[in-house]
């Protein structure tokens, strides 16, 4: 970019102001800031549904330098806010680009700033917590910073927030595609062997492939959808996905969905903000976190053999491990601060986990969940 001044700034509701160069939209913009670690994987990130009510703050400063494409696309539109970089996006060079990332970025409505110093942003969300901002780009450079100010401690931020409702399907859809494969694109499931119901609080397209690839045919439902809408189907095991937004807001309707399911005796796996929901429908509480955990290499133990797996996390609330009832046992944990990461119904088939075993673009260290869980309906079905 050639302007000689900025065009961009992120302010923050304690007055701090970073000033840049803007990309994407134009306009104003206020949400919750986070980080993400990635060094890959920027448009997923940015269509993630679990990112609504979020601007990202990108700690590898490479980002825009792949393109985009719509393979890539986790839903539809882009749903995270906007997004801070440190280097301008560059030209894509990348032989599965359709489009710039600052086009892509502008024909949904999203705000970009680059030439930021993240690593100055990154310490600051590490130690006050993820602040409220308002992030502006304007090409002639005039912004209100008072006016900013008070925007970004206007914002009302996620606690207390129901988000799955704003991105949930609106109505009931079947889904059959499965993973990418090298030299062969994404594939058809036509011999499925599970019937499976996801209820969908945000549900990333991979997860359903991930599904899919695994032997089910996958109705999706709507996040307030009754265990009635789910029985009526008949299917071998329910899947909650994944979402954003405060898990105590949505489990207002989502619990006693999720508890009358896990009572029929059905295989239930559950990931992110489906993890914590089910949590919620066992007993347990959940809590906001700090700054959350978001990235491609959050490492996780596995209790049961003391194993590693590096994941892929995107999460601002958190289990309260220390609320777990009798007969749930905690089956993960993060490494990087002890947080629960994994939960199971002892005696059921009812697990999950809160990281992203489906992780697009990588790592795939937790696919074999998505087999525990066909194995899981196998079991049921006696097969």
């Amino acid at each position: 970019m050639t302007e000689s001044h900025p065009t961009a700034c992120l302010v923050l509701a304690d007055g701090t102001v970073f000033h840049g160069r803007g990309f994407g939209a134009t306009g104003t913009t206020t949400a919750e800031l986070v980080f993400n670690t990635a060094m890959t994987g920027y448009q997923e990130i940015m269509t993630d549904p679990s990112y609504a009510g979020q601007v990202v703050t990108f700690t590898f400063p490479h980002i825009g330098n792949v393109g985009v494409n719509p393979e890539d696309d986790e839903t539809a539109d882009p749903v995270a806010r906007g997004m801070v970089v440190k280097w301008d996006p560059t030209e894509p060079s990348n032989w599965r680009a359709t489009r710039d990332l600052s086009d892509w970025l502008a024909a949904r409505g999203r705000i970009g700033i680059g030439g930021v110093d993240t690593r100055r942003l990154t310490r600051a969300i590490r130690q006050q917590g993820a602040p409220h901002v308002a992030l502006a780009h304007d090409p002639e450079g005039k912004f209100d910073l008072e006016t900013l100010v008070a925007e970004a401690r206007g914002f009302a931020g996620l606690e207390g927030m129901d988000l799955a409702r704003e991105v949930t399907t609106a109505q009931s859809y079947r889904w059959t595609e499965t993973k990418w494969a090298w030299g062969e694109g994404y594939g058809e499931q036509t011999a499925p062997r599970h019937k499976v119901v996801a209820i969908d609080y945000g549900a990333k397209r991979n997860i359903l492939r991930s599904l899919a690839h695994v032997g089910c045919d996958v109705t999706v439902l709507p996040a307030t959808a009754t265990a009635e809408d789910v029985r009526a189907l008949a299917p071998d095991g329910v899947f909650l996905s994944n979402g954003p937004g405060d898990p105590a807001a949505t489990g207002d309707y989502a619990v006693p969905t999720i508890r009358a399911l896990v009572d029929d005796g059905l295989p239930v796996f559950g990931i992110c903000l489906g993890h914590q929901m089910l949590a919620m429908a066992l007993g347990a509480k959940t809590v906001k976190m700090n700054h959350g955990h978001h990235g491609a290499n959050h490492p996780v133990k596995r209790h049961g053999d003391g194993k590693v797996e590096i994941t892929s996390m995107n999460h601002g609330f958190t289990v309260d491990a220390q609320t777990l009832p009798q007969g749930v046992e905690e089956t993960h944990v993060s490494l990087f601060d002890g947080s629960n990461c994994g939960i199971r119904l002892s005696g059921k088939p009812v697990f999950s986990v809160q990281y992203h075993p489906e992780a697009s673009p990588g790592p795939h260290d937790s696919a074999y969940l998505f087999d525990d869980f066909a194995a899981a309906m196998d079991a049921r079905k006696g097969g």
